[in-house]
């Protein structure tokens, strides 16, 4: 029988786990998952927070990186390089067969350096030389500065997920930035095929604003239209991707990218953990599922799609129903915009948080 993640994977979607740490991969739990159809995985501060905070496996490496009188911060790179290093090796298998379309890891720069463009750069740089892995994502915020490192370090072929994305002016900043590197580095004789790059847009959070906002709006036009909002944003930020990437000619188009055999740098579904529970725990994964996108999943969540969730071709399904959602929302004075910058700015303070608390930690 087909379970839902190998239907969604013959969709044309690669489902990622949001996930990670020493527990998980000497358990046997993430060959399990990638056995399952698991096609990457991504991390963030959070992530690594808890699993450093709260696992055993960590005690000895830490108390032998705290006898060597490094600063916090290089150890909590240590470890986290450690992890990622051996969750590259665990999908090399799966990057080689797929010829580098799948078995990603991704690992992210300090997020102090968000609004520091040389600083990322240079992060970015000192990161993917100590994993030393092919199939390795440096996960850059898309604030301009970070947008800014993104066209610098594609341009001499380091691998990114571009993160905090909430919005569909910033999704689009995100390719173009991209786009501006990868012809870079394709001018200076770079190996087309060897880039790889997503664009991880939210979603949940951006429903948790807006649904208050309808709420409070009283109506039932804007009761209505309650946990839709994040789906049509991601709806259309595809649509776009679309026009930018396979609808040539158009008047934006980077369509010159992979006609020269470069992978078009793919949207990524994140935060979907459903937060409101009158929805289904599996909503921001049912119901956007198409080819030649990502979708990261907390463990949660993915074994919730894994039990009964639904793969089924959603993300093209009624776009004229998600433009009209979006022409309602503006009409009720909802800047999703203004939302977007908002949430990416509480987004970079969580992560601050979390990586700071993993340097008190360690």
């Amino acid at each position: 029988m087909t379970t839902p993640l190998q239907a969604t994977l013959a969709l044309g979607q690669h489902l990622w786990l949001d996930n990670l740490s020493r527990e998980l991969m000497h358990s046997g739990a993430l060959a399990a998952w990638v056995e399952a159809g698991v096609q990457g995985i991504t991390t963030n501060p959070a992530i690594f927070q808890k699993a450093i905070s709260g696992g055993e496996g960590y005690r000895a490496d830490l108390e032998r990186l705290r006898a060597s009188g490094i600063g916090a911060e290089a150890r909590y790179e240590a470890l986290a390089i450690a992890d990622v290093q051996q969750a590259c090796d665990a999908l090399a298998a799966l990057y080689r067969s797929s010829e580098g379309e799948a078995g990603w890891v991704s690992l992210e720069v300090s997020p102090h350096l968000a609004h520091d463009a040389p600083g990322t750069v240079a992060a970015a740089q000192r990161l993917s030389a100590a994993v030393a892995r092919p199939n390795l994502l440096i996960k850059i915020p898309s604030t301009p500065a970070g947008r800014a490192a993104l066209t610098e370090v594609t341009a001499h072929g380091i691998n990114v997920n571009m993160t905090l994305i909430f919005s569909l002016q910033q999704a689009l900043e995100t390719a173009k930035a991209w786009a501006l590197g990868a012809r870079r580095w394709l001018a200076d004789g770079g190996e087309p095929r060897t880039l790889y790059s997503v664009a991880s847009v939210f979603l949940s959070r951006v429903d948790t604003v807006v649904d208050a906002q309808l709420q409070a709006q009283g109506s039932e036009a804007a009761r209505a239209l309650r946990g839709r909002c994040a789906v049509a944003v991601a709806q259309l930020c595809y649509q776009r991707y679309l026009d930018l990437f396979e609808r040539a000619p158009h008047p934006a188009s980077y369509a010159d990218l992979p006609a020269a055999g470069v992978r078009p740098q793919r949207l990524l579904w994140a935060s979907t953990g459903t937060k409101n529970p009158a929805y289904s725990d599996t909503l921001y994964v049912d119901s956007l599922i198409g080819p030649n996108t990502v979708n990261t999943v907390p463990e949660a969540t993915l074994r919730a799609f894994a039990e009964h969730g639904t793969a089924a071709p959603t993300l093209t399904a009624d776009i004229a129903a998600a433009e009209a959602a979006l022409l309602t929302l503006k009409s009720l004075d909802i800047d999703l915009a203004a939302i977007g910058e908002q949430l990416q700015a509480d987004g970079l303070l969580a992560f601050e948080h979390a990586y700071d608390q993993i340097l008190a930690s360690v």
